[in-house]
């Protein structure tokens, strides 16, 4: 009676061992997957945040692009402007230049 009452407790850890086997695989198998999800997860999140990153990059570049070309327009125009004050200021003034040049030439002093 003793050997089929511990053939019996040998069915039954045999038995739940088995049972404990098949709840750790399906537990790493759990695992596993959901390690998966997470990384699919993960990778996505990654993929939106360097779009949108990217995309606002874009934004900045093309707005700071457009500033640039629009300064570069508006200080050549002031550019022009400034020389062409100059121009006039210098023809407005180059016949007393010349004059004041010729008198203290031409002035002898003792």
């Amino acid at each position: 009676m003793e050997s089929s009452s511990n053939h019996g407790g040998i069915q039954q850890l045999l038995a739940a061992e088995q049972e404990a086997q098949q709840i750790v695989n399906a537990a790493r198998t759990a695992k596993m997957a959901r390690l998966k999800q997470a990384k699919e997860e993960a990778e996505t999140e990654v993929a939106d945040h360097k779009t949108s990153t990217e995309h606002g990059f874009q934004m900045k570049l093309e707005a700071t692009s457009g500033d640039s070309g629009a300064n570069v327009k508006r200080l050549e125009q002031e550019t022009d402007a400034k020389i062409e004050q100059l121009k006039n200021e210098a023809s407005r003034i180059s016949r007393d230049v010349v004059d004041m040049l010729l008198k203290h030439v031409t002035t002898v002093n003792n």
